[in-house]
């Protein structure tokens, strides 16, 4: 590899990671919103559960007054599956992104120590 094309590629790493930078804080904050909208999605169902409240789950009627208290959250958790699903995928884009960002920053460290080999 050439001085140019090292430095090209130092340069393009360096837009990348500003790029990254800027998209992690839109990660961030709905990776918070997803979690917390999962806990009040949950509390909710737990509170409408011990009402006593009746929820349908995959076609099968749910009493909250006939469910045992060990069990209700266990079944709360199972009626908030979407809300649950979001948060995890939101977790998982920001754990992406910031791995994805330590690669950059690797591939980046490697150009320039070619770079300082080559001078």
């Amino acid at each position: 590899m050439d001085l140019v094309t090292i430095a090209n590629e130092i340069k393009r790493k360096i837009q990348l990671l500003e790029k990254m930078r800027i998209e992690i804080r839109d990660r961030a904050t709905k990776k918070a919103q997803a979690g917390a909208e999962y806990d009040k999605v949950l509390a909710v169902t737990i509170i409408k559960l011990k009402n006593g409240a009746i929820f349908d789950l995959d076609g099968e009627s749910i009493d909250g007054h006939k469910l045992p208290a060990n069990l209700l959250e266990k079944i709360a958790k199972g009626i908030c599956w979407q809300a649950k699903l979001k948060a995890d995928e939101a977790e998982a884009m920001y754990k992406s992104l910031i791995s994805n960002i330590d690669s950059v920053q690797a591939e980046l460290n490697g150009y320039q120590s070619i770079n300082r080999h080559l001078d």
